[in-house]
């Protein structure tokens, strides 16, 4: 078996797994006697620990994801493979852009983590090979994602929050925990978490502002260009693939990554609002829109504390008292 895994520091928060551990997860997928002839990590996700293994007798690639130890992974962050798996059901709307679940195991039996094994997409990255394409025609590929937004969102819920649970009946008693949960992650590794909880406050105090949403709808969590994969050889950008939906919400599309994203820049991600609609500016709108912000930033800030990002960190408090500011 060929074997070629990222080579990390012993305290980077992603760990590879063993030639033997992947040699195991196969054989429970795929039969005892299978041969599985390489596995090569790939190191575009932030997360997952994933692989791209080939097993004799298939006819494609496939997929090896594997989440965190369970002791590594962040209250607000908790169990992100299995809200991805439970969310499935609810993205037939864009079934055929997905990879496909070969198998999952939440049992620890074969390796003491959480995996899955999905079909391999086709394509490339799009962060490789957007740039390939004359910047005319980004605003074709930004259409395409407005168009898979607008999909996503239109899709009903039983409840507020993760689609895996925890379940809430309000829309406001979802966003002030998920704050709260944040701050918590914050709390634990050593940084100052008051500026969420004030925004957390601040959230329960006008939580009527937030309970205007009273459909939840399906969030992506994040989608936007990272994961997704492009036509190889098209003549204009052409979105093949959506993949790593594991942050996947009920709740108000405003506060989906994804508008957060379409709204960063006024470049040629404009097209995006072209194929998605129009945005609510009402003032509720946009007071609602720096809650969202902040919980944003506050999953910024843990993120690029996971990375070794310390002036990241640093600048996500100057960013948060912006948002403050015109919150309070």
């Amino acid at each position: 078996m060929e074997f070629r895994p990222i080579e990390r520091a012993s305290q980077a928060f992603q760990q590879s797994v063993s030639a033997e551990e992947i040699q195991a997860v196969c054989r429970r997928v795929f039969g005892a006697d299978v041969l599985v002839v390489s596995a090569v990590e790939l190191g575009a996700g932030m997360y997952n620990s994933v692989y791209r293994v080939v097993v004799a007798g298939q006819e494609r690639p496939v997929v090896l994801r594997v989440a965190p130890k369970k002791d590594r992974q962040f209250r607000s962050e908790r169990h992100l493979m299995r809200n991805e798996f439970a969310s499935l059901p609810y993205l037939a709307v864009i079934a055929p852009l997905m990879p496909k679940v070969i198998a999952a195991d939440w049992s620890h039996e074969v390796i003491g983590r959480d995996w899955m094994i999905q079909s391999f997409l086709d394509g490339v990255p799009a962060p490789d090979h957007l740039g390939t394409y004359p910047r005319a025609v980004w605003p074709v590929f930004f259409r395409q994602i407005g168009r898979v937004a607008r999909d996503i969102h239109a899709v009903r819920g039983p409840h507020f929050g993760p689609v895996a649970g925890p379940a809430y009946t309000a829309w406001s008693e979802a966003v002030i925990a998920s704050l709260e949960k944040i701050a918590a992650d914050v709390d634990s590794v050593g940084l100052d978490s008051s500026d969420l909880r004030k925004v957390a406050d601040v959230a329960g105090h006008e939580r009527a502002v937030l309970d205007v949403i009273t459909e939840p709808r399906m969030l992506s969590g994040d989608l936007w260009t990272v994961n997704v994969m492009l036509a190889d050889s098209a003549p204009e950008p052409t979105i093949t693939g959506v993949f790593d939906m594991d942050r996947t919400w009920w709740g108000d599309p405003a506060a989906d990554w994804t508008i957060r994203m379409a709204q960063a820049k006024q470049d040629e991600r404009v097209a995006f609002w072209e194929a998605y609609g129009p945005q609510d500016r009402s003032a509720a709108a946009v007071w609602r829109s720096r809650v969202y912000e902040a919980r944003h930033i506050g999953a910024i800030r843990l993120e690029r504390h996971r990375l070794g990002n310390t002036d990241g960190v640093r600048g996500t408090y100057d960013d948060m008292a912006a948002v403050l500011a015109d919150l309070i």
